[in-house]
């Protein structure tokens, strides 16, 4: 038990989310609780984990959602360490959570990018159709998140620009996706931000000087691709090429990047293999498997194609870790709250409400 390297998870403690700023003592190592010396509250070192108050032990819950991960059948996980149905879904369920929470914290931060692609998966559901949108870096091969829908429409490809927004710095980008017009509307909206001049009223929204924009549209006659056209929608074609050399070296603008990735969430998603018996019977399921299998593939899958030293993931590539997670260290890492803000009270504030202000937002 480290003190030094864990966080308040009282929302109401101003010391909420912070490392190393000696507030974190150990209440008892028999128990492995800690305590806050700030709010005085105890509380778990499995608290905000997927192993908080579970009583099954965490060398099973990793294994079992090791195997859900791979593409194991819930059955032959029910088989083989005799648990209820249920259950393997209650630790599917916990552990989308932490994958979207790792997710958000880790790898939707400003990076320069390159090239992006997004596709769209038509999944079968219990009584309908569901689409996953989803994007990722070809540089680095990193997933940057998608959206569940039961709709392809202009929400569901918004919600995930936004999420590229969040992932890209303001450096140039190159966005690739297939011929669906949505695309062009949702990214000249979301990238731009604005232009504050002084005055009063709504200010002007500029777009990024530098987002280019491709399509690669194929024709298909008998399910066969006959014909595939490439658009250069935003951007001249030296800039276009110059980028997508960068991301990916030789080739020609394409979608072959995230068209790999989704044949390996069709892999390790029962939902999403084609002509199967495993239908999802709601799209929260299909929405907590995609940000598991999805931080999988970013933190603990070393990728064959990068080729800069042996077992380098995803995350690894992006700098954002330093070596290839386990499945416990996905499972077990605690994501920090945000930090305390303090209340805007009318007058003047406390004399003990600026020392908190002075101590916790410095």
């Amino acid at each position: 038990m480290d003190p030094t390297t864990t966080f308040c998870p009282n929302r109401n403690c101003p010391a909420r989310g912070q490392t190393g700023q000696g507030n974190i003592g150990i209440h008892s190592q028999k128990e492995q609780r800690f305590i806050c010396h700030e709010c005085q509250k105890t509380f778990s070192a499995t608290t905000g984990t997927v192993f908080y108050r579970l009583r099954t032990s965490a060398e099973t819950v990793v294994l079992v959602v090791t195997l859900l991960a791979h593409g194991c059948p819930v059955q032959a996980i029910v088989a083989a360490f005799g648990v209820d149905e249920r259950t393997v879904a209650a630790w599917w369920a916990r552990s989308g959570r932490q994958g979207q929470a790792v997710h958000e914290y880790l790898v939707e931060q400003p990076r320069d990018l390159g090239q992006v692609q997004a596709d769209e998966l038509r999944v079968k559901k219990q009584g309908g159709i569901v689409w996953i949108a989803m994007a990722m870096m070809v540089r680095t091969r990193l997933g940057l998140g998608g959206e569940v829908s039961e709709q392809r429409d202009m929400p569901l490809i918004r919600r995930l620009i936004k999420r590229v927004r969040r992932c890209a710095a303001r450096r140039p980008l190159l966005i690739c996706t297939d011929g669906l017009v949505a695309y062009i509307r949702a990214i000249r909206e979301t990238f731009r931000d604005p232009v504050h001049t002084g005055k009063g009223g709504r200010p002007r929204l500029r777009s990024w000087r530098n987002l280019l924009i491709a399509q690669v549209v194929k024709r298909y006659e008998r399910r066969r691709v006959v014909d595939t056209e490439r658009r250069l929608v935003d951007g001249t074609p030296v800039r276009v090429e110059t980028l997508r050399r960068r991301s990916q070296g030789d080739g020609v603008i394409n979608t072959a990047y995230i068209e790999r990735l989704n044949a390996t969430f069709r892999e390790r998603l029962a939902p999403l293999a084609r002509r199967c018996r495993a239908l999802a019977r709601e799209t929260l399921t299909l929405h907590e498997g995609m940000f598991v299998v999805g931080t999988v593939y970013n933190f603990c899958m070393p990728h064959e194609s990068l080729c800069r030293a042996p077992k380098t993931t995803p995350a690894m590539a992006a700098g954002i870790t330093d070596h290839c997670w386990t499945m416990q260290e996905l499972l077990s890492f605690p994501v920090p709250l945000p930090r305390w803000v303090p209340p805007k009270p009318r007058g003047r504030p406390s004399r003990a409400l600026q020392r908190l202000i002075k101590r916790w937002c410095s």
